[in-house]
């Protein structure tokens, strides 16, 4: 009797048979079991999905992907030493619940801002590797994101490593205002001083890569990559169909519309992502067993 008091209920989620006939027949499913795809409707079991680089095998859809994955899917046996994990947001402006909802996100995510950076290798070459989280505050740019990403410049400098990042960003955080403006010219001070002393700095954009982000440091990279379908732009297009008073194509913001129009260098699959940035990190290396 207890027992069928106190157990827990599995919730169950309604998926329609895309091979029925009819449209009524439908399947209770253990929520969390499968996933729909977003651009062909495709179902997958969820760990099919996660072993595919949550990239759907019916169509090519990429799935978000958080910090932890992409750091596993791209470094050697998903080693990564961490830095600055300690720095954390405060609330400059008196925001209202600006605090609580920090505090949310670090609960749900795991994370402690929007960005995690450190260094780990690819095939073998040593780098410093930066990965944004669309989950903790839409990946937005505050103050800690922004020193977090100059630190690990810094130390990509110090150590002569390659610095790679990726971007996955709704633009710079409201909640801190001109600070947050302020990371702008701050990382890409860095990445100007990077240049000079013949740094190689990789930026791979993903979906999204919008506002403050995509008009600073994502866009100054040696190599401009992002993934397939990924949503890259400054304004939204709503705005600059009503400013400019024209209707923009479909594919606007695309990476696909990006590369086409010369603001990409290459739009690279999950799966190839790995392997191409093996070959970048090759051509720039001095070891000299290629």
């Amino acid at each position: 009797m207890l027992r069928d008091i106190f157990s827990k209920r599995r919730k169950y989620a309604t998926i329609t048979n895309p091979s029925s006939s009819t449209s009524t027949e439908k399947k209770e499913i253990p929520e969390g079991l499968m996933v729909k795809c977003n651009q062909c409707g495709a179902i997958s079991y969820t760990k099919e999905l996660e072993k595919n680089l949550k990239v759907c095998s019916s169509c090519g859809y990429h799935f978000s992907m958080n910090a932890f994955e992409r750091i596993i899917a791209t470094l050697d046996d998903g080693h990564f030493f961490e830095y600055d994990s300690e720095m954390i947001s405060v609330d400059p402006l008196s925001f209202p619940d600006y605090p609580e909802k920090v505090e949310k996100d670090r609960e749900k995510t795991g994370l402690n801002e929007a960005v995690l950076t450190g260094e780990g290798t690819i095939f073998g070459y040593p780098v410093v590797l930066g990965v944004m989280d669309s989950r903790f505050r839409m990946g937005s740019m505050g103050s800690v994101v922004g020193e977090k990403i100059y630190l690990a410049i810094e130390k990509a400098m110090a150590k002569k490593y390659p610095f790679i990042l990726f971007s996955a960003s709704g633009g710079a955080r409201m909640q801190e205002g001109v600070l947050s403006l302020m990371q702008m010219a701050k990382t890409s001070a860095a990445l100007a001083r990077m240049s000079e002393q013949k740094g190689l700095f990789i930026s791979i954009m993903t979906n999204p890569t919008t506002g403050g982000v995509s008009a600073s440091f994502a866009s100054l990279g040696d190599y401009n990559l992002a993934e397939p379908g990924a949503l890259i732009g400054f304004a939204g297009r709503r705005i600059i169909e009503q400013t400019i008073r024209q209707e923009l194509p479909k594919d606007f913001q695309t990476a696909e519309f990006l590369l086409q129009h010369g603001q990409l260098d290459m739009v690279v699959n999950r799966k190839e992502m790995k392997n191409v940035l093996g070959k970048i990190l090759s051509i720039h290396s001095d070891r000299g067993d290629e």
